[in-house]
Order: C-alpha cells, then sequence, then structure tokens
C-alpha cells in the first residue's frame, strides 16, 4: 500500500494527472465499488494513463451584471494522458459522451430578470412575453456546456497541486433555458467561447475586478491508496470576458437579444465577469481501474 501511495504522491507531483475529460465513443465499463464512478472512463485506451471524475458542488458564475450560484451538482469525467514538458496533459473522450454534465442552475430573478414585457415594441413578441408571464412559465435556467471538442481543453495537475500557472482551460458557453427564449439562447458559442483560465493560485484580472485566490484543497487517498482525491478543491478565473447573447427568443432574436444584452450585461470585458467552482475530484491509475 505505501509503495502505492508513493507512486501515487509521486505522479501528482512530476505527471500532472487531470482534471477532466470530454467524450468518445466506446462502450461503459462496468466497475464495482469505489471504482464504479470510473465507469465512463476510457481505461482500455492504452494511451490513457488515468481515470478522472471530478464533481463541482459549488461555487458562482458571475456574468456581466448576473450571479448564478451552482446549486446542482456538475460532473467532469474521462481520461488523461502523461503531462508534457509543459506540465498539460491529453484530455481523453468520456466514453458515455457525457464529458461535462449539462446540469441547469436557476438564474435568480428567472425571466423577469432578464427580459422587460413592456420593453419590447413588436406587438405580437410582447404578446407572447406576457402570456408567458400569465402561464407562470417564468423559470429560467442557466446550463454551462461545453463549446469546443476535448483537443481545445487544456489541464495540469502539477499547477493545481502547487497553486501556480492554470490548472484547467475550458472553453464552454451558457444555455439561457426558458420556452419563451427558445431553444437557441446562449452567451457563448463554438465560434465565439467564453475562455475560462482556472487556477488555484492567484489571478490577476483587469480592473474592476481584484484579484483572488484558489486553493488546490485538501489531497488524500482512498481504497488503500488506489485512488486519489482532492477534497475543497476550488478554481476561479475573474480575467475572462464575454460576448453577447445571440438565438433568444427565437424568430425574434433580433429584439430579443438585445434585451438579454442590456440586463445581463454582455458582451462584456476582461475584469467583469467571475467563475468559482468548488470541486471535488477523484482520481486513479487506468491499469488499477481496469482491475475492478
Amino acid at each position: 500500500m505505501q509503495r502505492l501511495k508513493r507512486k501515487w504522491a509521486v505522479g501528482a507531483v512530476l505527471t500532472a494527472v487531470a482534471l477532466s475529460a470530454l467524450g468518445s465513443t466506446s462502450a461503459a465499463s462496468a466497475h464495482t465499488g469505489e471504482f464504479a464512478k470510473f465507469n465512463n472512463c476510457p481505461s482500455t485506451n492504452p494511451a490513457v494513463f488515468a481515470c478522472l471524475y471530478s464533481v463541482t458542488t459549488g461555487g458562482k458564475v458571475v456574468l456581466g451584471k448576473k450571479t448564478v450560484p451552482i446549486v446542482n451538482p456538475v460532473v467532469l469525467q474521462g481520461g488523461t494522458g502523461y503531462a508534457n514538458a509543459e506540465l498539460f496533459q491529453q484530455f481523453f473522450p468520456a466514453t458515455n459522451g457525457v464529458t461535462l454534465s449539462k446540469t441547469p442552475q436557476p438564474v435568480p430573478g428567472g425571466l423577469a430578470g432578464l427580459v422587460n414585457c413592456k420593453e419590447i415594441t413588436n406587438f405580437f413578441e410582447r404578446v407572447a412575453c406576457e402570456a408567458a408571464f400569465e402561464n407562470g412559465l417564468t423559470g429560467v435556467n442557466a446550463t454551462l456546456e461545453l463549446a469546443k471538442p476535448a483537443s481545445e481543453i487544456k489541464i495540469s495537475e502539477a499547477h493545481l497541486l502547487f497553486e501556480e500557472g492554470i490548472a484547467l482551460k475550458l472553453p464552454v458557453k451558457v444555455h439561457l433555458e426558458n420556452p419563451f427564449l427558445g431553444s437557441e439562447c446562449y452567451v457563448g458559442s463554438s465560434s465565439s467561447p467564453i475562455n475560462w483560465n482556472l487556477t488555484t493560485a492567484a489571478t490577476s484580472p483587469p480592473p474592476p475586478n481584484k484579484p483572488i485566490h484558489g486553493k488546490a484543497g485538501e489531497f488524500g487517498f482512498q481504497f488503500e491508496g488506489e485512488i486519489i482525491e482532492f477534497k475543497n478543491n476550488e478554481l476561479v478565473d475573474n480575467a475572462w470576458s464575454a460576448p453577447a447573447a445571440s438565438g433568444c427568443g427565437g424568430a425574434f432574436s433580433l429584439l430579443i437579444d438585445p434585451l438579454i444584452d442590456l440586463t445581463v450585461g454582455v458582451p462584456s470585458a476582461a475584469g467583469k465577469n467571475t467563475a468559482i467552482e468548488i470541486n471535488h475530484i477523484y482520481q486513479s491509475e487506468a491499469e488499477v481501474v481496469n482491475k475492478h
């Protein structure tokens, strides 16, 4: 057991094992017990060194003038390769295609906090907006989604562990969900993503934001050293920018998008947005996972 612990500790420090992973097409494995969380890790891929399962349990996203608390757990999962010279690992997809779970977070204020129906000059769109309120369809969810493929994601456990540099580069977009807003209401896109450079170190944002500090969390072991974990890990970035909203209101997006932009405060320059993720991260060597 001590040999395994030393092996993992050295691996965590020197090889910078992963934070998360992006989707794949191979079938999930049926692991048991504590290793069941790695069922969607591509552990049989010879290029995969470790399996990763990370749960964001709290934190918040400040997008322009809107703050959305993270109240529902968000999962990142998959596999990671060996560290390169810059201490980043290759990202491998989760076998079920769900590397980042699409977990809705309720937007405080709901639709009323995003759209004022009286500001809509188009008669039919204003009536539709008012009907949405009359029918109680006022709740709005914000769902974080990946905006780029796995090759665009960069991770470094060494940076996470030592609280220096970027631990996770994550391109995302925010899906605003409500029947009135339609199915394609987004801030950020594949062509214009929100780029998070998350760190456990101190940030250096432009004003008006001020530096904040993440933390590596509590490093420990499970299952006789075969699983390592980071409890209460905190990844932060408050130096990112966000584009304008697009696709909101379906056919009336040319009318609704500007209202969303005005209320949310997008596009918003770097220094006016914040992402804080509180995580519980588990990882295990692929060859160990395959034995369970």
